[in-house]
């Protein structure tokens, strides 16, 4: 949230997708992301902050929290909603006097009755002399443990944790700060897997595309430390794994925020200090989190183009149901390669080759050997005004070339319809897991009232696809493998 100006390190992670979300996505500071009867919240520096009504993807204003400040963060500890938030400190208004205040609310929602936040208690403070700035504030609650702790400081000094009561989110009685790191500030921290996990936004903040901002981490099996990164040197001495830079045409990632979707499903918050397409603004963005290692770094948002689905279980393509068409060749086997006759290139087989063949109206879907063929191929496109999830928009999949669309059937089938309706049955969800493969679930399933939440693109077998509940398994994970030109 401080402004520093150094010398400038990028390095940049490539991907063929928009960073931020649509719709009003501005913000500086967001908080982690918080769901709330069905909507989705993150607040930020000088009050306010987002809401999300279509499940994640479309954001305006209208959030609402009191005290003004700066860089607040936001968790839900059983039926209530805890909200941490700086007042002053980081440099702003010229000093580094600030404050950590706590209070909580039993709905995050401004037009809900039982709207309405507790009287906020501090519960950390800097004097605007010691090294240590009381801003930027992150939350973690250890659930298994019922222990609550606050992370906060910025450039100017250390990052500092502290714990707190998790009743009254208060100052624990005879909890004393420590110091856990140094050149960053926006600080998380994360409890995974018996490991706490430091995050903190390196670099330069609040000079727009000049911005330097980059998240890194560091790991430890004690809440108070040592964090050390990758190459085991201490956060309290610089270190910090890159988690996130530079992403598509937006520069400056800064303040991080763990959002469990599901088991092996998760995704980050963060802002980005000048999205290039978008005036140089700072956005919210959400991207998925892949763990390789036992560290976390930020995947890649599904992009638009042409795929091959192909099964984790096995690796079998997902294609409409059609008879195998054979290619016709002149054969040259192996016996004869070293003779003198030309290499001659073979076409890949053609879309107008067999789409005759092919059976009219709704098709089964099935897997098989991945063969270059026309029908498994998947042009994966957004659709345009159907709403979405968090980082992304929901998509249709249909058969490259063609009108024919992948979508939910009866009896938990997976079909391919002779027309893209925009029918919910025919909108997908499209998400990184932890590992990298993705999970792929229809909006709607036949005869069911809401939105599916449960359902997912299920391999029964080496050649079966249906709809199934999500297990984290392979089975339940895709590969989406860009076509072959």
């Amino acid at each position: 949230m401080t402004k520093k100006f150094i010398f400038p390190i990028f390095a940049a992670l490539t991907v063929t997708t928009a960073s931020a979300q649509v719709g009003a996505p501005y913000i500086h500071d967001p908080s982690t992301l918080a769901e709330c009867d069905g909507k989705y919240y993150t607040f930020g520096t000088g009050g306010g902050g987002l809401i999300s009504d279509d499940g994640g993807w479309t954001w305006h204003g209208g959030a609402e929290r009191p005290g003004g400040g700066a860089a607040p963060d936001v968790l839900k500890i059983g039926d209530r909603y805890l909200v941490a938030y700086s007042a002053t400190g980081g440099g702003l208004g010229g000093g580094h006097y600030g404050k950590i205040l706590t209070m909580w609310n039993k709905t995050l929602d401004p037009k809900s009755p039982d709207f309405k936040y507790s009287v906020a208690k501090e519960v950390a403070a800097s004097d605007g002399v010691e090294d240590c700035d009381a801003i930027d504030a992150g939350l973690l609650y250890v659930k298994e443990q019922n222990r609550l702790f606050v992370s906060y400081g910025t450039y100017f000094g250390n990052i500092r944790i502290i714990e707190l009561d998790p009743e009254t989110a208060g100052r624990k009685s005879g909890a004393k700060p420590v110091d856990v790191a140094i050149d960053c500030e926006a600080s998380d921290i994360l409890y995974v897997d018996g490991w706490y996990y430091l995050l903190g936004t390196h670099g330069t903040c609040c000079d727009g595309v000049n911005s330097t901002y980059n998240i890194v981490v560091g790991r430890s099996k004690d809440i108070y430390g040592p964090y050390l990164d990758n190459t085991g040197r201490d956060m309290k001495q610089g270190g910090g794994k890159m988690v996130v830079n530079t992403y598509g045409k937006a520069v400056g990632a800064g303040h991080f925020g763990r959002f469990v979707v599901d088991d092996g499903v998760e995704v980050m918050s963060l802002h980005f200090e000048a999205d290039f397409e978008r005036s140089g603004r700072s956005v919210l963005s959400i991207l998925p989190i892949v763990w390789k290692d036992g560290w976390p770094k930020a995947g890649k948002k599904m992009s638009e183009g042409v795929y091959s689905i192909q099964s984790e279980r096995r690796g079998y393509a997902l294609e409409l149901a059609t008879d195998f068409v054979r290619i016709q060749q002149d054969r040259q086997g192996w016996f004869r390669a070293n003779n003198d006759e030309p290499v001659k290139p073979i076409a890949t087989q053609q879309l107008a080759d067999v789409q005759n063949t092919w059976p009219k109206g709704t098709a089964p879907a099935r897997l098989s050997d991945y063969m270059l063929r026309p029908n498994q191929y998947w042009n994966i496109e957004p659709a345009e005004g159907k709403g979405g999830y968090p980082g992304n928009p929901y998509f249709k999949i249909t058969i490259n070339g063609t009108t024919r669309a992948l979508a939910a059937g009866n009896g938990m089938d997976v079909v391919v319809n002779d027309n893209f309706t925009g029918d919910d049955t025919q909108l997908w969800r499209i998400e990184q897991c932890t590992d990298g493969t993705y999970r792929i679930m229809p909006k709607r399933i036949p005869g069911q009232s809401s939105d599916n939440t449960k359902f997912v693109l299920y391999s029964i077998a080496d050649s079966t696809p249906i709809l199934k509940e999500w297990d984290n398994g392979d089975n339940a994970k895709w590969n989406l493998v860009a076509e072959e030109k």
